[in-house]
């Protein structure tokens, strides 16, 4: 009797399972896979918290001026510490710096559900907190985004793996902010705050289960302030590294303090509650969700230049909109747009940077990007907390929407000079990976 010969399942090679694999290929990597899923329910956690302060601030000062000196406290130390702990993490292990990061994390959130849950908490507590947790995300965001080059063996990877950890990031800014805004209504903000230093379990338990190999710390030569002068001569004296640092500086002081213009938009322009403010970020990280989800499906670093200035447009365009806007199932296509602008910006400079630096001096270049990114952050929310406190939330949003657009149109103009001296780098390490695997 004949048997039937065995057929091949017809979509294993299919179109779509292929682009499923290229977009998630990272996840081969077992540490990779630990990382991930610890991180997503912590930074769920975290964003349940940002939304939470955000809301009892604004809740016992009725004052748009107190969200952005909060804000300045909460990121001005990662301007002034985070190119200091770059040093750090070349020089000692990444892995030690981020694990001690997210127990103080862990205590600070702690510290916050103790005083708001027993009816103790006043405006110098939260503003004293922010700052202590400022501090140590200064440590935390440089040996953490450096930190992934050990969590991927195949270092083609890498850029896959940044893209998967902008979209778990931005589907915890789309759960966190939409449970912060229904917990808040029904129980509370300090449940918020409790969550989130539950949540901090879950990502020390992924990280001890790691088995990573020991991390080629460099040598130390020098101070810590030599270190740190020779990262800034690196960065700065390269034509490929200097422009996207400047252009992402701007953007996060200009554009990204959007944020804290958010309460007062959700209260009394949309005239909302705290849900409103919860589905109104949680718009933006489904922008931003879509925007990672496209860039992990990518398999070179050719051609992520063009976003950079392309996500700059669509920020400022959302927000010139926004400031016109005062139907909320309006605002919220363009909340999305600035999700995806927002996103891109960040996720694009992260990738690019991560290619182009030399394993040496990793640490301090990407300390110096989130001293662009959350450091120049702070100085924003100061001068966006003042213009809106003068002149309004909405002509805050188009003043700093146009800047966004001026600022890519500039960069766009200088894109074929930044290739002649990126290009010749990202071949070069494209060839490297491909010859090690």
């Amino acid at each position: 009797m004949k048997t039937a010969a065995p057929t091949s399942d017809p979509t294993s090679n299919s179109p779509t399972t292929s682009r499923i694999r290229t977009t998630l290929r990272a996840f081969q990597h077992r540490n990779y896979r630990l990382y991930f899923f610890g991180q997503a329910i912590s930074i769920t956690g975290t964003w349940m918290q940002s939304i939470a302060l955000n809301w009892l601030l604004y809740k016992l000062t009725d004052s748009v001026f107190m969200l952005g000196l909060v804000g300045f406290v909460l990121y001005a130390p990662n301007f002034f510490f985070a190119p200091i702990a770059g040093v750090f993490a070349d020089r000692t292990s990444r892995f030690k710096m981020f694990f001690t990061a997210q127990v103080l994390a862990m205590l600070q959130a702690l510290t916050m559900a103790v005083l708001v849950l027993t009816d103790t908490v006043q405006v110098w507590h939260i503003v004293t907190l922010a700052g202590v947790l400022g501090v140590i995300n200064s440590f935390d965001f440089p040996s953490r985004q450096s930190m992934v080059v050990l969590l991927v063996e195949n270092k083609n990877d890498l850029s896959n793996a940044i893209a998967l950890n902008s979209s778990m990031v931005n589907l915890a800014r789309v759960l966190g902010p939409s449970l912060a805004g229904i917990l808040i209504a029904l129980i509370g903000e300090g449940w918020c705050f409790l969550l989130n230093g539950v949540s901090y379990i879950a990502v020390l338990g992924c990280l001890m289960a790691m088995r990573l190999r020991p991390q080629e710390a460099t040598k130390s030569v020098g101070n810590i302030w030599g270190g740190f002068r020779e990262g800034v001569r690196y960065a700065f004296n390269s034509p490929s590294i200097r422009p996207i640092l400047i252009l992402l500086a701007f953007v996060s002081v200009i554009g990204m303090p959007y944020a804290a213009l958010m309460p007062v938009y959700a209260r009394d322009i949309l005239l909302g509650d705290s849900r409103t403010l919860g589905f109104l970020m949680g718009a933006t990280g489904l922008g931003a969700i879509t925007a990672a989800i496209y860039l992990a499906s990518r398999q070179r670093v050719l051609g992520l230049e063009k976003m950079l200035a392309i996500a700059a447009t669509g920020m400022g365009s959302g927000l010139i909109a926004i400031s016109f806007i005062r139907d909320f199932w309006v605002a919220v296509p363009f909340m999305y747009l600035i999700g995806i602008g927002m996103i891109s910006q960040i996720a694009c400079t992260n990738t690019i940077l991560q290619t182009l630096v030399d394993e040496d001096k990793r640490g301090r270049v990407i300390s110096l990007y989130v001293a662009a990114f959350v450091g120049m952050l702070p100085f924003g929310n100061l001068i966006t907390g003042t213009l809106a406190s003068a002149i309004g939330a909405p002509h805050t949003m188009l003043v700093t929407g146009i800047l966004c657009v001026v600022a890519s149109i500039v960069f766009a103009t200088r894109l074929s000079q930044w290739r002649s001296f990126a290009y010749p780098i990202f071949i070069e390490r494209e060839k490297a990976a491909l010859n090690k695997t």
